[in-house]
C-alpha cells in the first residue's frame, strides 16, 4: 500500500513596505512579485510523492523448469513431429535414421552437460535390460565428398564436441528441435535424417520426446 506523506504548513508572511524611489516605478512590481516567488517551491513540495513500486515492476520472471525428458534420468522414444508411425533408431548399421519397427536402439537419454548441450545415449530394448549390451551415443559423422552430415552411434565421450548435441523447444509446435554446431537434424527425402545447416531458413523438421520411464542405471 503507497504511502502519503501530509505537510502541515503554517506560516505568517510579513510584507514591509519600504520606500521607494520616485523614479523607479518598477520597484513596487518587484517587491510585490516576491512572495509568489518564494512560495512556489513550497506547493511543489507539498504535492511530490515517492513513488511505490508496483506488482508488475516487483515481480520476477517465472523460471522455465527443465523437462523430465531432459533431466537424464528419464528414457524416451523419438518421433519426428509430423513423422506418422515411423520412430528414430540408431539401427544395426550404425546411423540414425526412421524405422517403423523394433530394430536397432529405439530408447534414448538426454543426458545434461551444461546450457543447452547434451549426450543422448542410445539402449536398445525395455530399459537397457539383460542383452542389450553397452548404450553408445550419439555422434556426428562426415561422410566427406560433398555428402550431407549423419548421426551415427559411437562410444560415449562428454568432451568429444561431435557429441555435444543442443536441445531446444521448436517455436512451432510443441516438439524439440536437435543439432550440433548449428547443424539442424531433419529428414531428407533422398538420404534420411541428416544434419543440416539453416542459412536464413527455419527449421524443417521438429521431434516428440516420449517418456518411457526411468533411465537405465549406468553405475
Amino acid at each position: 500500500m503507497s504511502k502519503r506523506s501530509r505537510f502541515a504548513a503554517a506560516g505568517v508572511v510579513a510584507l514591509a513596505v519600504g520606500a521607494v524611489g520616485c523614479g523607479d516605478p518598477g520597484g513596487t512590481d518587484d517587491v510585490s512579485a516576491s512572495p509568489t516567488v518564494t512560495g512556489s517551491p513550497i506547493a511543489e513540495a507539498t504535492t511530490t510523492t515517492v513513488p511505490m513500486p508496483t506488482a508488475s515492476t516487483s515481480a520476477s520472471p517465472e523460471p522455465t523448469a527443465t523437462p523430465a525428458v531432459l533431466s537424464g534420468t528419464r528414457q524416451i522414444t523419438i518421433t519426428r513431429m509430423d513423422g506418422f508411425e515411423a520412430g528414430l533408431s540408431l539401427t544395426d548399421d550404425g546411423r540414425l535414421a526412421e524405422v517403423d519397427d523394433d530394430s536397432g536402439r529405439q530408447l534414448f537419454v538426454p543426458t545434461p552437460l551444461g546450457g543447452q548441450d547434451f549426450l543422448i545415449w542410445s539402449y536398445r530394448g525395455a530399459g537397457g535390460g539383460p542383452g542389450t549390451g553397452d548404450p553408445v551415443c550419439w555422434q556426428v559423422r562426415n561422410p566427406g565428398g560433398g555428402r550431407p552430415l549423419l548421426v551415427e552411434g559411437a562410444a560415449c565421450r562428454k568432451d568429444e564436441p561431435r557429441q555435444q548435441f543442443a536441445i531446444t523447444a521448436a517455436d512451432a509446435d510443441e516438439g524439440f528441435l536437435i543439432s550440433n554446431n548449428a547443424a539442424y537434424l531433419r529428414t531428407s527425402r533422398d538420404a534420411g535424417l541428416i544434419l543440416e545447416e539453416l542459412g536464413d531458413g527455419p527449421p524443417t523438421s521438429s521431434f516428440r520426446f516420449n517418456d518411457n520411464g526411468p533411465a537405465p542405471s549406468r553405475d
